[in-house]
C-alpha cells in the first residue's frame, strides 16, 4: 500500500505519516512510496477513539506540572531536578491505558526521555516553555494552550468521514477519457504518469493499476467495465425465450474431425457419394466445409469437415463450437496422432458425445487394438472393453460400415432430443468467408434457430447486408434455410470473420447502425492493444528491436479460414532474432497495390490458392519483388521457415579435438614460455583454440601461437607424439597442466 492511501485511511496526511517513519528512522521519498509493513501496523494500532488524544497529552501535562514544581524552588535550576520526578510518574499513566494505547505512545518515544528538548516536536509548547525558565508563574498561564495540540489530532480525524466518490467506466481507457471523467486537465495526468516513470500521452490507453492509482488520488473509487466486443444484436435472441409449443425437432449438426490425412473427407465423399478429397490440393483440406446429407429414412444431417493440419486448430475449435455430435476419424494403420487428441480435446471442451469411425480397416496393417488402447489411454473407453464410446469399423475406399456409422449418429440425435424453433428471425455462426469473382462477398453460414429467407436484412459481425441470394452445397440456389441448414449467402457488403454471429434483423437502418458500433469498437480495441502504455523499458526494447532484422510477409488467400490459420502458423515461427511482421493480409486475388506495398516496404508477397492478375505480375516484374503462390499450406510454411533461418546468425558449438599434458616447460627470451607437451586423446591442430586446465579448473583461453615437432613447425600433432606449444599471450604454464585443444564450429540456425 502506498503513503498517500493510507494517509486517506487512518485520517492523517502523507506528511505526517513520512515524519513519523523518519522517526522510526525508516526513510520514505515521497507520499507515492509503498509503506514497510510494520510502519504500517504501527500506524494503524495508532488509529483509535478519541481516548488517544489525553493517552497523547498526559505525559506533557506531567511534564509541565513537574516544571512549575521545580520552579517553585530557590533558583531556576530547579527545572532541571524536576526532570526526575516527571520520569517517574509519567510511566504509571501510560500504563494503565497501554493495551489500547501503547502504539501511540511508540509513535511518539523520543520526548520522554527528553523533557527539555520535547517542546521541538510540537510547535506551540515549543515556544512556551522559555518563559517558565525565567518566571515560573508564566509558565502555569501557558499550560491551558498546551493542551491546543488537540486540534492537531482534531484536524486530520475528519478526513476519512469523506467517502471516495464511486465512478464506473469501460475498459480499456485512455488518459483522456479519465481526465474528462474526473474534470482534471489531461497534461496534468500525463504528468503524474511521468512521476510514475510511464512515458504516455493523452491519447495513450491506460492499464488497470495506473488507472486505479490515479483516480484514487483525485478522491473517486474507479470502477472498470470490460468492454465486450460482441454487443446485443437481436431483442429477439437476448430477450425473449423459446415457447416449447414452437419448438419442432431439427437435423443433428455433426463436426468431423481427426488428424491429418487420416480420411475424414474421404468418408464423408463415400456418405455424399462425391469425390471432394481429389478436388483439395495434396489430397488435404484447407477450409471448413459444410454439407447436408439426406438419410434413406428421410432424415437429414449437416456435416462440418474440419481440416486436420495442424496449423488449423481455430478451424476445429469452431467446428466444435457450433456442432452437437462430434465424430473422430483414427486410421486403423496410424492410431491416435497429435491432432487426434486436440480433437477430443476440442470435442470435450464443446461437452460433445464423440462417436469413433475407425478408418482404413481395409488396409493390411491395420491394428485395431492399437487403436482401441490409445483412444482409451485418453478417456475414451470403447463399447467393446466395457466402456461407452461408440467405435465403428469403416472404410472409405471399399465404402464398408458407412451405413452403420449413420444410424449410430441418427441414434445419439435422438438421445439428444434436439429441437429449434423454425417460425423466428433466424441466427447462426459464419462458418466461411471468402471473395468470389463476380459474386463478392460471400460466407457459408449454418442457421442454428428460425428461417433464413431471400431479402431478408442481417448484421454479421462488424458488416450488414441483405440477403441476395442462398445457394446449398451442391451449387443450387434456395428460397429459405432452416435451423441446422447450412448454406452459401450471397449479399454481405464484406467479408466477415470465420465464427462471427449471423442475425436477422428488422430493417436495414438498426443493421448500419450495429454494425458501425462493432466496427468502430473492435477498431479501438485492437488499437488500444497494439499501442499499450509506452514504459522506459519498451522504449529501449524498441530501439533493440530497430537492430534486428525483420522478415516483412503480405498475405492473401481464398477464404478467411485460412488466412486466420496462415497467420496462426506464422506467429508460432516467429523468434527474438528475425521476427516475422504480416505487413498486409486481406482475402482475394493479388493486386497491382499489393505488390506495391511489398515494393515499398521491401516485403514477400505470399498467396494461398489465389494468383495475380496480369498488372500485378508486370508490376513485380518490374519492382522486382518476389510473389510466391501456393496450394498447400505445408509448402508455404516450409518456405517461411526456410527464409527465416536463412536470415538467422549461424550457431556455434565449441568440439573437444584433443588434449595434451605438459611434462616440461622451456623458457626462451625472444618467445616466452614453450610447453613441452605429450599428446593423449584425439589431436593438437594448429587452427584449434587452447584452454589451460589446472587442477580441474580452466587457468586461461585463447589460441596457439606455435605448434613444432623437434625443429618443424606442424600443423597438427597425433595422438601418442610429443610437441611443443607456444600459447598466445600466456608464460604461465606449469608441468602437470592439461591442454585442451577446441575447434569451433558453425552449425545451421533451426527453429
Amino acid at each position: 500500500m502506498r503513503i498517500f492511501e493510507l494517509a486517506r485511511e487512518i485520517g492523517r496526511s502523507s506528511k505526517e505519516i513520512i515524519q513519523e517513519a523518519a522517526r522510526q528512522g525508516i526513510t520514505l521519498a515521497n507520499h507515492m512510496v509503498a509503506v514497510p509493513e510494520e510502519l504500517e501496523r504501527s500506524l494503524r494500532a495508532g488509529v483509535g477513539p478519541a481516548s488517544e488524544t489525553p493517552a497523547l497529552e498526559a505525559p506533557e501535562a506531567l511534564i509541565r506540572d513537574a516544571g512549575t514544581w521545580g520552579a517553585g524552588g530557590a533558583d531556576p535550576a530547579g527545572a532541571k531536578p524536576a526532570a526526575a520526578p516527571v520520569t517517574q510518574p509519567a510511566p504509571t499513566p501510560v500504563t494503565k491505558p497501554a493495551p489500547a494505547v501503547a502504539p501511540p505512545v511508540a509513535a511518539t518515544p523520543a520526548p520522554t526521555p527528553k523533557p527539555a528538548p520535547k517542546p521541538a516536536p510540537t510547535p506551540a509548547p515549543a515556544r512556551k516553555p522559555a518563559p517558565p525558565a525565567v518566571a515560573p508563574a508564566p509558565a502555569a498561564k501557558p499550560a491551558p494552550p498546551a493542551v491546543a495540540p488537540t486540534p492537531v489530532a482534531k484536524a486530520p480525524a475528519p478526513k476519512p468521514a469523506v467517502p471516495l466518490k464511486k465512478l464506473a467506466l469501460p475498459f480499456p481507457l485512455r488518459v483522456v477519457d479519465l481526465s474528462k471523467a474526473i474534470d482534471r486537465p489531461a497534461a496534468e495526468l500525463v504528468g503524474k504518469l511521468m512521476g510514475m516513470g510511464m512515458m504516455v500521452s493523452a491519447n495513450a490507453p491506460l492499464d488497470r493499476d495506473a488507472a486505479l492509482l490515479l483516480s484514487n488520488e483525485y478522491g473517486y473509487e474507479l470502477e472498470l467495465k470490460e468492454e465486450e466486443a460482441e454487443i446485443p444484436v437481436s431483442p429477439v435472441e437476448e430477450t425473449e425465450k423459446e415457447d416449447p409449443k414452437n419448438l419442432l425437432p431439427r437435423p443433428p449438426v455433426v463436426v468431423v474431425m481427426g488428424h491429418v490425412d487420416h480420411g475424414k473427407t474421404s468418408i464423408l465423399d463415400t456418405i455424399r457419394h462425391t469425390q471432394v478429397a481429389k478436388g483439395e490440393f495434396g489430397g488435404i483440406t484447407q477450409h471448413i466445409g459444410a454439407y447436408r446429407v439426406k438419410l434413406p429414412n428421410g432424415k437429414y444431417i449437416a456435416f462440418l469437415d474440419t481440416p486436420g493440419h495442424e496449423a488449423f486448430t481455430a478451424m476445429r475449435a469452431r467446428g466444435g463450437n457450433v456442432a452437437d455430435i462430434a465424430v473422430l476419424v483414427v486410421a486403423a494403420e496410424d492410431g491416435v496422432m497429435p491432432q487426434t487428441v486436440e480433437a477430443i480435446s476440442h470435442a470435450r471442451a464443446a461437452k460433445l458425445p464423440i462417436i469413433v469411425a475407425m478408418n482404413k480397416i481395409d488396409k493390411p496393417e491395420a491394428d485395431r487394438q492399437r487403436v482401441l488402447k490409445g483412444l482409451s489411454d485418453h478417456g475414451l473407453n470403447p463399447e467393446a472393453w466395457g466402456g461407452d464410446t461408440v467405435v465403428v469399423e469403416v472404410s472409405a475406399v471399399k465404402k464398408t460400415g458407412i451405413d452403420t456409422l449413420l444410424d449410430m449418429i441418427d441414434l445419439q440425435s435422438e438421445m439428444l432430443s434436439l429441437k429449434a424453433n423454425p417460425d423466428r428471425p433466424a441466427t447462426g455462426t459464419v462458418i466461411e468467408s471468402k471473395l468470389e469473382r463476380g459474386r463478392g462477398p460471400t460466407a457459408t453460414v449454418l442457421v442454428q434457430k428460425g428461417t433464413l429467407r431471400v431479402g431478408d436484412i442481417f448484421v454479421c459481425g462488424s458488416t450488414a447486408g441483405k440477403v441476395k441470394a442462398l445457394i446449398d452445397e451442391n451449387g443450387k440456389r434456395m428460397d429459405q434455410a432452416g435451423p441446422s441448414t447450412p448454406s452459401e449467402v450471397l449479399g454481405f457488403q464484406e467479408a466477415p470473420q470465420a465464427g462471427d454471429r449471423f442475425n436477422v434483423v428488422a430493417d436495414e437502418k438498426t443493421a448500419k447502425d450495429i454494425a458501425e458500433g462493432r466496427g468502430s469498437r473492435r477498431k479501438d480495441m485492437a488499437r488500444r492493444k497494439a499501442d499499450g502504455p509506452l514504459t522506459l523499458e519498451a522504449m529501449t526494447e524498441n530501439l533493440r528491436e530497430g537492430e534486428k532484422t525483420v522478415l516483412p510477409l503480405l498475405l492473401k488467400t481464398d477464404v478467411q479460414g485460412s488466412l486466420e490459420a496462415i497467420r496462426d502458423a506464422l506467429e508460432r515461427l516467429r523468434n527474438d532474432e528475425v521476427p516475422i511482421q504480416v505487413l498486409h493480409a486481406a482475402l482475394g486475388g493479388i493486386t497491382e497495390s499489393d505488390v506495391l506495398l511489398a515494393a515499398a516496404s521491401g516485403a514477400t508477397v505470399l498467396g494461398f490458392n489465389v494468383r495475380p492478375d496480369e498488372r500485378a505480375t508486370a508490376t513485380a516484374d518490374r519492382e522486382e519483388v518476389d510473389v510466391r503462390t501456393y496450394r498447400i499450406i505445408y509448402d508455404l510454411l516450409d518456405d517461411v521457415k526456410k527464409a527465416v533461418t536463412g536470415r538467422m546468425a549461424p550457431k556455434t558449438e565449441e568440439r573437444v579435438i584433443g588434449m595434451a599434458e605438459v611434462r616440461n616447460v622451456f623458457k626462451i627470451s625472444r618467445f616466452g614460455t614453450v610447453a613441452g607437451c605429450f599428446v593423449k586423446e584425439g589431436k593438437v591442430e594448429r587452427r584449434g583454440k587452447i584452454r589451460v586446465v589446472r587442477d580441474g579448473a580452466i587457468v586461461y583461453e585463447g589460441k596457439i601461437g606455435s605448434l613444432k615437432r623437434f625443429k618443424d613447425d606442424v600443423r597438427e600433432v597425433e595422438k601418442g607424439y610429443e610437441c611443443g606449444i607456444l600459447i598466445e599471450n600466456y608464460n604461465d604454464v606449469k608441468v602437470g597442466d592439461i591442454l585442451e585443444i577446441i575447434l569451433i564450429e558453425e552449425m545451421a540456425p533451426t527453429l
